[in-house]
């Protein structure tokens, strides 16, 4: 089971209930080691204390702030914990608002949050009312040392909580705008030819991390002693400088029969369709 990285009571006007929160996605990667280059032994990094000019252990560490150029007050847990606000163990709902006002561009991290014992029923009715008003929750939740302002959502199976960026670290990039003028009818009117033959049903499991994927198979064959493939470079297409040309060859090439892994057509229009059948009948 995932482990809870949050434990507390959500308030929403005078309804409170028990909920716990776990991290619902994370990135991944592939890491590697520092070895020394001689003899491929791990190295590690040295805590060293320029005032005594020696390396100390963990143990010795404190944590402080720079108040002054050089001059430091230490910070401990206990100075932390005295401090927190009341969010640290009560996420307060300040407001709801449509789901269609908040840019994503706010969006941080993504928690699932479940009710907790004897919290079932308040939590199944918060969130079928998020599902049919179209709003969600922006509330307050204090956690790993700092205070979040959060969204509230309706997921397909439960409530997902968001923790969100403030306004004032969102960078302002002035030179960031689009001007429509520049856009002439006849290419809008072929590039949304374009999005529409491109059109599908969002199915995030067909994407894959190839850069990570040819990671691994170089790591494999390496252990294994084998000749490292390179991977092939794309097919350069030559650059067509007509818009509207492009836009042309762009759509023709989307109308295309999509090559199943067989290589034919008539085998990518059968596993289209038994796909398909497959998603209505486990809808």
């Amino acid at each position: 089971m995932a482990s809870t990285v949050w434990k507390g009571h959500l308030t929403f006007g005078l309804l409170s209930l028990p909920v716990k929160l776990y991290s619902a996605a994370r990135s991944e990667t592939i890491s590697f080691n520092q070895l020394h280059k001689h003899d491929n032994s791990r190295v590690k990094n040295v805590l060293y204390c320029q005032a005594e000019d020696k390396p100390i252990s963990r143990t010795e560490v404190v944590k402080g702030y720079e108040y002054e150029k050089d001059k430091y007050v230490v910070i401990d847990d206990e100075d932390i914990k005295k401090v927190a606000p009341k969010t640290a163990k009560t996420m307060e709902v300040l407001e709801f608002v449509k789901a269609s006002e908040v840019d994503a561009i706010f969006l941080e991290s993504s928690y699932y949050m479940a009710p907790d014992e004897a919290g079932e029923k308040p939590y199944a009715l918060l969130f079928e009312a998020l599902r049919q008003s179209g709003c969600v929750g922006v509330a307050k939740i204090a956690m790993h040392n700092r205070e979040h302002i959060v969204v509230l959502r309706p997921g397909p199976k439960g409530i997902l909580l968001h923790t969100m960026y403030y306004p004032d670290e969102i960078r302002q990039v002035e030179e960031f705008r689009t001007d429509t003028s520049l856009v002439k009818e006849q290419e809008l009117k072929m590039a949304r030819m374009l999005i529409e033959s491109l059109l599908a049903a969002f199915e995030p499991e067909k994407y894959k991390d190839a850069y990570r994927e040819n990671l691994t198979k170089m790591i494999e064959s390496k252990v294994a002693g084998k000749e490292i493939v390179a991977t092939a470079e794309p097919k350069q297409k030559a650059p067509v400088i007509d818009i509207l040309e492009a836009l042309k060859m762009s759509i023709a090439e989307a109308k295309k029969p999509i090559r199943s892994s067989t290589g034919t057509p008539a085998a990518a229009a059968e596993e289209a369709a038994t796909a398909k059948k497959g998603r209505k009948s486990g809808s």
